[in-house]
C-alpha cells in the first residue's frame, strides 16, 4: 500500500499476530505454513508484505488456492511493510535463499535489477493458468515490463482518493441527482465547493484532510496533479531533466492553499483527517485501503479520484505486483506452482476488491459482484487514468526519491518554504538522483534496462 495509517499495516502487530523468525524475520501466516500439507507433492514459498486488513484478505485467498489445488503446499509468509521488506527480500535473492514468490510494488521493480535479484515470468505458463497480457490495462503491463521482458505481474492499483461524506455535502447542496458529489474541473471550482461545504461542517473539525504534514502523502498528491498538468521528469533516454518548475509552483500553491485558505487545520496531524472524517468533516484524501475502516464506521460516504483541478483526469496510483525472487536453476514443480498460485490470486481478486484495491485483472472489473461494491465501482475508473512516479531505479513506494522531495512538498504545504523555492529545489535532486547510481547494481537510470 502505502504507509500505515488508521491501524492499517500494524494491525496484526498490535494484536500480537506477528512474530520474528528465523533470519530474515518473517512470520508465518495462513494454514499450512509450517510442515507440508497432506497429501501435497510440492511446496511454493511465498513472502508477501500484507498485514491488516489486507493480510486477512490474502490468507483467504490463499486458504482458497489450497482448497482448489490440494497437490500445492503454500508456506505463507508476511515480512515487515516498508524498505526493511525490499532489504530482506535482495539480501535473500542475492543469497541464493529466496522464495518462489514474493510481492512487490510495481515502481520498484526497475531499481530491484531485474535479471539479477528478479527472475522473468513465463507468459506462456500464465497463460496456461489463465492470465494473459489482454486482460490488463495496457499502461499497467508496460510498467511490469523491462527491456521487452516481463518480471512483474501486477495484482491491482492502489491509489489516492478524494473521500466525500454524503450527509454533509449533501446539507451543502453539493450531492448530485446520482447521489455522487457534483463534477469539479478547476481549482477555482473545487475551492468553490470546500467553500460551500465548510458552511455545512460541524464546530470543531476541518474542512479536508490532506495529511499536509507526510511526506509520503503530500509528494503522492503532487505526482496527481503534477501529471494533471502534463508534467514531466525527464527524457527517454533518462541523460536529462525536464521537470517544469513553473508546473510544479502551480501545484505546490495548490496543496498549500488549503492551508492557507483556512480548509486544513495546521494544528491536526495526519492521521486526523480520516478520524475527523468519520466524526463528520467533508472531506479526506486518503488512499483506497481507507475503505474498510470507514466501512466499519458506518459512515454515509463516497469516493472519487482526485479532482481533475487542472482539466485532465489523473490520481496518484501505485501497484501491488507479484514477482519472481531470483533463484539459481529456477524451474520445476515448484516454479510452475508460484505461476500458477499467483495466476489463481490474480484472477480470484473479488475477495482482494473488499479491501478497496482495484484489482488489475480487468475481467474482474466488469463482473456484477464488483460493479455492486460500493464505492469501489465510484472510482474505477482510476485504472485509466493513473498518474505514476518516473520508471527509474530511485522511484516507487517507500523509494530513494520520495525521500528526497517529499519533504520539500511539505515544507511548501505547511508554509516553511516558498512554492517557487521549493520547485526549483525539486528540480536539484532530481539532477542529482538521476546521476546516482543504483546500489543494486552500480549503474545510473541511462545505464540501467528500464526501457518496455
Amino acid at each position: 500500500m502505502g504507509r500505515p495509517g488508521l491501524n492499517r499495516r500494524h494491525l496484526l502487530t498490535g494484536l500480537g499476530g506477528l512474530t520474528v523468525a528465523g533470519s530474515f524475520g518473517f512470520a508465518a501466516l495462513g494454514t499450512g505454513a509450517d510442515a507440508l500439507a497432506s497429501g501435497a507433492d510440492t511446496r511454493v514459498r511465498y513472502w508477501n508484505l500484507f498485514s491488516g486488513g489486507d493480510g486477512y484478505n490474502m490468507i483467504a485467498m490463499l486458504d482458497s488456492f489450497r482448497k482448489d489445488n490440494p497437490g500445492i503446499d503454500v508456506k505463507d509468509s508476511t515480512l515487515q511493510w516498508g524498505s526493511p521488506f525490499y532489504t530482506k527480500l535482495a539480501m535473500a535473492a542475492a543469497g541464493n535463499r529466496a522464495p518462489d514468490l514474493g510481492v512487490m510494488h510495481l515502481g520498484r521493480v526497475t531499481g530491484f535489477s531485474p535479471g539479477r535479484l528478479l527472475d522473468p515470468w513465463d507468459v506462456g505458463l500464465l497463460a496456461k493458468y489463465g492470465v494473459k497480457e489482454a486482460d490488463f490495462n495496457p499502461d499497467l503491463w508496460k510498467r511490469a515490463v523491462v527491456d521487452g521482458t516481463l518480471y512483474a505481474l501486477p495484482l491491482d492499483i492502489h491509489v489516492q482518493l478524494c473521500f466525500y461524506r454524503k450527509d454533509v455535502l449533501r446539507k451543502a447542496g453539493l450531492l448530485g441527482d446520482d447521489g455522487r458529489m457534483i463534477p469539479v474541473t478547476s481549482a477555482d471550482q473545487w475551492f468553490d465547493v470546500l467553500k460551500e461545504a465548510k458552511k455545512a461542517t460541524g464546530k470543531g473539525l476541518q474542512t479536508i484532510g490532506l495529511w499536509h504534514n507526510d511526506q509520503n502523502f503530500q509528494w503522492w498528491f503532487f505526482v496527481a496533479f503534477y501529471t494533471q498538468l502534463g508534467g514531466t521528469w525527464f527524457d527517454d533516454a533518462h541523460t536529462r531533466v525536464t521537470f517544469d518548475t513553473d508546473k510544479a509552483t502551480q501545484v505546490l500553491e495548490f496543496l498549500r492553499r488549503h492551508i492557507t485558505d483556512g480548509y486544513a487545520d495546521p494544528g491536526f496531524g495526519g492521521g486526523a483527517g480520516a478520524e475527523q472524517f468519520v466524526n463528520g468533516s467533508p472531506f479526506a484524501w486518503e488512499g483506497n485501503w481507507s475503505v474498510p475502516v470507514f466501512d466499519a464506521a458506518k459512515v454515509e460516504y463516497g469516493a472519487t479520484p482526485l479532482p481533475p483541478v487542472f482539466g485532465r483526469q489523473a490520481t496518484h496510483a501505485e501497484s501491488h505486483a507479484f514477482v519472481l525472487p531470483h533463484q539459481s536453476g529456477r524451474g520445476g514443480a515448484a516454479n510452475e506452482g508460484a505461476h500458477r498460485l499467483a495466476a489463481y490470486i490474480v484472477r480470484h481478486a473479488r475477495q482482494w476488491a473488499a479491501g478497496g484495491h482495484i484489482p488489475a485483472h480487468t475481467p474482474t472489473l466488469t463482473t456484477d459482484a464488483y460493479r455492486k461494491l460500493q464505492p469501489q465501482s465510484e472510482y474505477v475508473s482510476a485504472m485509466d487514468h493513473q498518474a505514476t512516479e518516473p520508471k527509474v531505479w530511485f522511484a516507487g513506494s517507500t523509494g530513494i526519491l520520495a525521500q528526497r522531495v517529499g519533504p520539500l512538498v511539505v515544507s511548501s504545504t505547511t508554509g516553511s518554504a516558498e512554492p517557487d523555492t521549493v520547485a526549483r529545489r525539486m528540480k536539484s535532486e532530481l539532477t542529482t538522483l538521476l546521476a546516482s547510481k543504483n546500489p543494486m547494481d552500480g549503474k545510473t537510470a541511462a545505464q540501467g534496462g528500464a526501457a518496455a
